[in-house]
């Protein structure tokens, strides 16, 4: 009988979809201490398992080396960048992962952002817990020109979202998208000229080396002092010190991330700055999201494929 383990925290205390999993695969290991788990304490508890799912946990080739009855990984979420594909590959191990299955959970989460940020929603819920009372006067996100810097799943599923509220919707993305484009009047642009133009700037690229740091400090320099930015995608995304710089200068005017380099974050100064909202990595956390990345991850324990391919879908 095939043996599947779930490292997964959240995965492992959702009643539906552990009932779901045990349905089709009677013998599991579910984290049900909840621990955070990485480096020998996940391979011991990954060990002796044909099958698993996997989350946020980090799955490099040393890890992979030790767990040699592994023959397929289900992702539960949508991010790949925890996982050491290439390895996967040589081991001949195969992973089972579909990509945008969380994207109205993000979508919606963005666009809540941008309408809190232009309304200085933040500053002004401060204010009033503080004992103060004065009237902030903030933009409409409506007609307002959004950048969404890359155009998968969750940025064609925000242009979608966005159409009703009449934004002029500019995009950068490394392929070309004319049927998509034509069909909901987005404007394809070099990164550096939509960095320019954008009221709000979004990131939805997942994070390798080719988008590392690719809001640098130079590129992000060159955004109106009155835009703001929203990072819902991948930490590492952007220069997390140059932006902290930007809004105490007042050469950005606001600024949420869900999603840090190093999570949980350290610097304290960046977080309780009036113009910055963060939350803690809740892109997925909605509830249909998680039934939605969870059935994936199940149905990723049988439809599975090369890790590099699949990726690629």
């Amino acid at each position: 009988m095939t043996k599947v383990a779930v490292a997964s925290r959240s995965f492992s205390k959702h009643p539906v979809l552990r009932a779901e999993l045990l349905a089709r695969y009677p013998q599991v290991t579910f984290n049900d201490e909840g621990k955070s788990l990485g480096g020998e304490e996940l391979v011991a508890f990954l060990q002796g398992h044909e099958k698993i799912v996997t989350a946020l946990e980090r799955l490099d080739d040393a890890l992979l080396g030790q767990l040699p009855e592994l023959k397929v990984v289900a992702k539960y979420g949508v991010g790949l960048d925890m996982i050491d594909l290439e390895a996967m590959k040589r081991r001949g191990i195969k992973l089972g992962w579909q990509g945008g299955v969380n994207k109205r959970s993000v979508s919606e989460l963005v666009i809540s952002y941008a309408v809190a940020l232009l309304r200085h929603i933040p500053q002004g819920n401060a204010q009033v817990q503080a004992g103060g009372w004065k009237q902030l006067m903030g933009r409409q996100l409506s007609q307002r020109t959004v950048g969404i810097v890359g155009l998968g799943h969750i940025g064609k599923d925000l242009t979608q979202l966005l159409k009703p509220w009449g934004c002029r919707i500019i995009a950068h993305d490394f392929k070309p998208m004319p049927d998509f484009c034509t069909q909901w009047g987005v404007e394809m642009m070099g990164l550096e000229e939509l960095l320019k133009q954008a009221d709000v700037v979004t990131l939805h690229l997942p994070l390798d080396d080719s988008t590392r740091n690719i809001l640098s400090a130079t590129r992000m320099r060159l955004m109106r002092p009155d835009a703001i930015l929203i990072n819902a995608a991948r930490g590492g995304l952007l220069d997390e010190a140059e932006l902290k710089a930007m809004l105490i200068e007042g050469r950005l005017a606001a600024a949420a991330l869900d999603v840090f380099a190093v999570e949980p974050p350290s610097d304290m100064e960046l977080i309780h700055l009036p113009n910055f909202l963060v939350t803690p990595h809740i892109g997925g956390s909605a509830e249909e999201a998680m039934l939605a990345m969870g059935r994936a991850a199940i149905d990723g324990l049988d439809h599975y494929g090369d890790p590099l391919q699949v990726a690629l879908s």
